[in-house]
């Protein structure tokens, strides 16, 4: 059955891709998605059927070199049957919207065939996800984590004749293998501090690199801190964290579909998923636990100020993204694994029917995305507009407060807020503030979007407005389907990802006396075999004093919501003029946040410009003047110099040939003479 769920999305792809011509578009599209959706049926027997014990598929031998051994397993734990029903649940019902979204695309000549080569990378990102997550050791691991780049750059680039959507697939690969420079880096030193790549033995050794130092360029570091930051480069890249984030707006060129797949539940959460399944070697990284933290809190600050003022809805929803993926970075940096797993879970279907309502709404609007020229649609797409609502009211966190009722999103984000009030590290009460200051401004433009989308007047091209019509049933189902993920996901599993300690022991696999032990600053290191899907180390009780946490902690996030909401309504219903007034009366801080802290225009200058300077002098003066000019001097003055000599050689004299014959046996005689002596 595991293998089934990893092959069946390769076996899409490869039909779709392949042999179309053979058995039709029609039957290739149906072939990869019905492939899909038996890899989600099996994922949710996986899920539902886990009894909390790990254990491996072995599929075959792969690396064997040295005391290098990588064999292609599939890891089943529940990290694993997590993230297989969230990568096959979005990706089934995406390969399905995507018959609606897709069926007449203006980007593409009449008769051209491009919905089988589409279906095909869609697929194939999804296999190369759950190579990802299924694997047992961190080089298929990271296999995997680039087979989802080189899907994600098919994808984001698939409008070729655009070249937006080309130079944004190549902006995505390239800022990504920055960030996979730092995961490489974090490979070699685990190999060479622990001699493997497989994760039991890198769990086993997690305490003794702790007090290991290594030496890595100008300074000397404790190996587990080293390998810990290494690795969360790689994930600051593929989840878009501060400094590394710029790729993920700009992505949103391709088409809707690839950005609720790609930007919302799957590619983009690789990054938290990472930092959990090293859990055993986190807790023994402090400070790259701080830096974590930091880094997170800052991106869910920073990625919400954007979305103020975007007026793009999938831009808009692209860097609520970002903002949601920060929120999961500080859950894991103060050690609440779970809480990080169960935001990423409960995201993954209120973000991908917000994407997915966005596309309907894009269709209906002919295509246009500045929600600027949006207005009244409410009756026009009923259907779009309460999954849009309910996706609102799940990413903005409404519920009932200090109770466990409320959407998906206000009880995995709110499980996180606490979780920062309760951290130990220096960076905790930062990140906790910073978390309640974006939940405050995700509700601002969250239900902006909802009020510019649906209420109001009609604006913009009035001939699109009176074209604009409910999208089809393929389109819509995907979105009723989410939408129960949106309502109900936070509510059935809120006790196994943040309840009591013992049944989110249970739940992660974590055995009782370890959950016991964890309390114990003297307690002895876990074994592989005894960690369980996630870890909790000796000092790490962010679970219990989370659940402490008094009323006005968790009653904080709910009230920012509020706050955002009444000023959104203010300002969008109310006083639809206050929006234009406020721009001009702040315009440096509006320009500031519409250009996005001008993050694009500091790395043109700073990065891309010198590297462009610098590549056209090798070119100019290395490539042009020291090898063109080289081979062009052989090529104009030595060789027929040679030429020449050589000529003058052959005088057609028996006597000159005879001179040269007896030169040439004194000149072997001689050297043969010479080295004999020398030996």
């Amino acid at each position: 059955m595991e293998s089934i769920i990893l092959f069946a999305p390769l076996a899409g792809s490869l039909i779709a891709g392949f042999l179309w011509r053979a058995i039709g578009e029609r039957a290739a599209k149906w072939i990869s998605t019905g492939l899909l959706f038996v890899s989600c049926f099996f994922s949710w027997i996986v899920f539902f059927g886990f009894d909390g014990t790990a254990y491996t598929v072995h599929i075959g031998e792969w690396i064997q070199s040295g005391s290098l051994s990588a064999d292609w397993s599939i890891l089943v734990d529940r990290l694993t049957a997590i993230m297989l029903v969230v990568v096959t649940t979005v990706s089934a019902l995406v390969h399905l919207y995507s018959f609606g979204y897709m069926a007449h695309d203006a980007n593409f000549r009449e008769g051209e065939s491009y919905q089988p080569r589409f279906f095909s990378y869609l697929s194939l990102f999804t296999f190369a996800m759950l190579m990802l997550v299924t694997a047992d050791n961190i080089v298929q691991l990271f296999f995997g984590w680039e087979g989802v780049g080189l899907a994600s750059y098919l994808l984001i680039g698939f409008y070729y004749r655009k070249p937006s959507a080309g130079s944004a697939a190549m902006k995505a690969f390239i800022v990504n293998r920055i960030g996979d420079f730092g995961f490489l880096l974090g490979i070699f030193a685990l190999f060479f501090v622990a001699d493997s790549v497989s994760f039991d033995v890198i769990f086993d050794k997690a305490p003794e690199m702790a007090a290991m130092e290594v030496p890595f360029l100008w300074g000397s570091y404790s190996a587990a801190n080293l390998v810990a930051f290494l690795l969360f480069v790689g994930a600051m890249g593929k989840s878009a964290q501060l400094f590394l984030h710029t790729w993920l707006p700009d992505a949103m060129e391709g088409p809707t579909p690839v950005s609720a797949l790609i930007h919302a539940a799957t590619m983009v959460t690789a990054g938290v998923f990472l930092i959990c399944r090293m859990s055993p070697l986190m807790e023994y990284a402090p400070e790259t636990m701080a830096f974590v933290t930091f880094i997170g809190a800052s991106t869910a600050f920073f990625a919400a100020t954007i979305g103020l003022v975007q007026t793009d809805i999938k831009r808009v929803i692209a860097y609520s993204t970002c903002s949601q993926l920060g929120y999961m970075f500080v859950a894991a940096g103060v050690g609440m694994y779970p809480a990080a797993m169960f935001h990423l879970f409960t995201h993954a279907f209120f973000k991908a029917m917000l994407f997915l309502s966005a596309g309907s709404v894009i269709t209906a609007m002919h295509h246009e995305q500045d929600m600027t020229n949006y207005g009244g649609l409410r009756k026009k797409l009923p259907l779009t507009f309460w999954a849009m609502m309910i996706g609102t009211l799940a990413i903005t966190g409404v519920g009932i407060p200090l109770t466990h009722i409320g959407f998906a999103g206000f009880l995995s984000k709110d499980a996180i807020i606490e979780s920062a009030w309760a951290g130990s590290n220096s960076i905790a009460s930062y990140a906790f503030w910073m978390l309640v200051f974006a939940a405050a401004m995700t509700s601002f433009y969250s239900w902006r979007l909802m009020f510019l989308t649906f209420f109001g007047k009609p604006r913009g091209d009035m001939a699109t407005h009176s074209h604009a019509k409910e999208s089809p049933l393929v389109m819509t189902i995907p979105l009723g389907v989410l939408a129960l993920g949106a309502v109900f996901a936070g509510m059935i599993w809120y006790g196994s990802f943040f309840g009591d300690h013992d049944k989110v022991s249970a739940f992660f696999g974590m055995p009782e006396h370890h959950a016991e032990a964890a309390a114990e600053a003297e307690a002895e290191p876990a074994h592989a075999g005894e960690i369980g899907a996630v870890f909790f180390g000796p000092q790490n009780t962010v679970l219990e004093d989370a659940h402490a946490a008094p009323a006005w902690v968790k009653l904080s996030p709910f009230v920012a919501m509020l706050i955002g909401l009444g000023l959104a309504w203010q300002m969008y219903i109310r006083r639809p003029d206050l929006p234009g007034k406020l721009a001009e009366n702040q315009a440096p801080l509006y320009q500031f946040l519409l250009n996005k802290w001008y993050f694009d225009e500091l790395y043109e200058h700073a990065l891309v410009r010198p590297t462009l300077k610098f590549g056209r002098f090798l070119w100019k003066r290395g490539d042009r003047t020291v090898i063109d000019g080289s081979i062009r001097g052989l090529a104009t003055a030595f060789i027929p110099f040679l030429v020449r000599l050589a000529g003058r050689a052959q005088s057609g004299y028996l006597f000159h040939y005879a001179f040269a014959m007896i030169l040439g046996i004194a000149v072997l005689m001689t050297w043969l003479v010479l080295t004999g002596g020398a030996q």
